[in-house]
């Protein structure tokens, strides 16, 4: 195991409930220094801080897992975290068999996500120190939920920082192309293994309700729409017309699978296209829409790129302003931490101001409650949605 001190003052955040130690927080390591390995943690005085699992070559060194002296390579410590990350989940959604199991750092398990998706699950390992324990955790999740397939989705670019490379493989059964999930009433084919994320994105399931008081009789747009829950979600409510676009074909494929599933397809048009210019060539054609959803992929990949990132999301937004009609609705979503939200705020104010727009701030949302926010974590909380309305 790996001994880890560190410098005067640098326990103060994690005792404070962070689980993140970065390199230059250390004062000096001794041990094994495998990537991936156990490793203890020391305040400079020699008191012990906790365990995690030690990473020489990411900027974060260290992730920890416990603040008590624990073996986390023993498998009852991921049987006793993962059960109690289901016993959550349960209490949310008693008659729910989709949800996420397990939020990384949330669920007190740095690294790991596990979405269930009925009988199948989809698992990504995002640090050396979980794609070390892979077998060990799949044996655990095996035991839980007897899965009739678990997809490994080990294709995040997350991965690179750790210096492990991007694989999607099956770890157990045999998933098929497509299987069918419900959400509110809805019914969605997901591909686990060449999906976006883990297939679908069950952080929005909540925020998808936002339209069923704005939907009715209205002409929507979904930009960057994925496989077309936005859009299902309001033609469900009862919109006249949905539009929805996106750059994928395959994605584009789902979304009309979606919508011929649900008994959509006569209300729902699906394009192929990028979003940045078909907001633009749809003010050219003098379109208007009554709702505009916004739910792009994360910009913004680390904090170096933000200035570059919010060009594109103050780009979007204000064409976005620009399409709607008075009183109409903009939906819009950023799922990247570096935006913090205050910033998003003050770049939807600038936006609204360049598109010659009056607009209100309706509501604030953010992700699921199965993906949890930790309070001494902010990095928890990446995903914000505000709802803007034009006056």
């Amino acid at each position: 195991m790996v001994k880890i001190t560190l410098a005067r003052g640098e326990d103060k955040r994690i005792r404070a409930g962070h689980q993140w130690i970065f390199s230059n927080e250390i004062r000096d390591s001794s041990g094994e220094k495998m990537p991936g390995e156990a490793a203890e943690i020391y305040d400079a005085g020699g008191d012990f801080v906790g365990i995690g699992y030690y990473n020489p070559r990411s900027l974060i060194a260290v992730r920890l897992m416990a603040r008590t002296r624990t073996d986390i390579d023993a498998p009852d410590f991921y049987l006793e975290r993962i059960n109690r990350s289901l016993s959550l989940r349960r209490q949310l959604y008693p008659s729910l068999d989709t949800f996420r199991v397990v939020h990384g750092e949330g669920d007190f398990l740095p690294g790991l996500v596990v979405d269930k998706y009925g009988d199948y699950l989809s698992v990504q390992f995002l640090t050396c120190g979980m794609e070390r324990r892979k077998g060990l955790i799949i044996g655990i999740l095996r035991t839980i939920f007897s899965p009739r397939g678990i997809v490994v989705r080990n294709d995040s670019p997350v991965r690179g920082l750790e210096g492990l490379e991007e694989v999607v493989e099956v770890a157990c059964g045999d998933p098929p192309d497509l299987l069918e999930i419900e959400e509110h009433s809805l019914r969605f084919r997901v591909d686990l293994l060449h999906g976006q994320k883990t297939g679908h994105f069950l952080d929005q399931k909540e925020n998808h309700l936002l339209l069923k008081g704005m939907a009715k009789g209205k002409d929507i747009l979904d930009c960057f729409c994925y496989s077309g829950s936005w859009g299902i979600h309001a033609a469900s409510f009862g919109a006249a017309s949905v539009t929805c676009i996106d750059a994928s074909e395959r994605a584009i494929a789902l979304a009309r699978e979606n919508a011929e599933l649900n008994g959509f397809s006569g209300i729902m048009k699906c394009e192929t296209g990028d979003a940045f210019e078909r907001l633009r060539s749809l003010e050219g054609e003098g379109r208007s829409f009554d709702v505009v959803v916004l739910d792009p992929p994360a910009f913004v990949k680390s904090r170096k790129v933000v200035k570059e990132a919010m060009k594109g999301y103050f780009t979007i937004n204000r064409r976005a302003m620009g399409l709607l009609r008075s009183g109409g609705y903009l939906l819009t979503c950023s799922c990247s931490y570096h935006m913090e939200r205050e910033m998003f705020r003050d770049l939807l104010a600038n936006a609204a101001r360049q598109a010659r727009r009056e607009v209100r701030l309706v509501e604030v949302r953010t992700q699921a409650p199965d993906h949890p926010i930790l309070l001494s974590m902010p990095e928890t909380e990446y995903l914000k949605c505000f709802v803007i309305q034009t006056v």
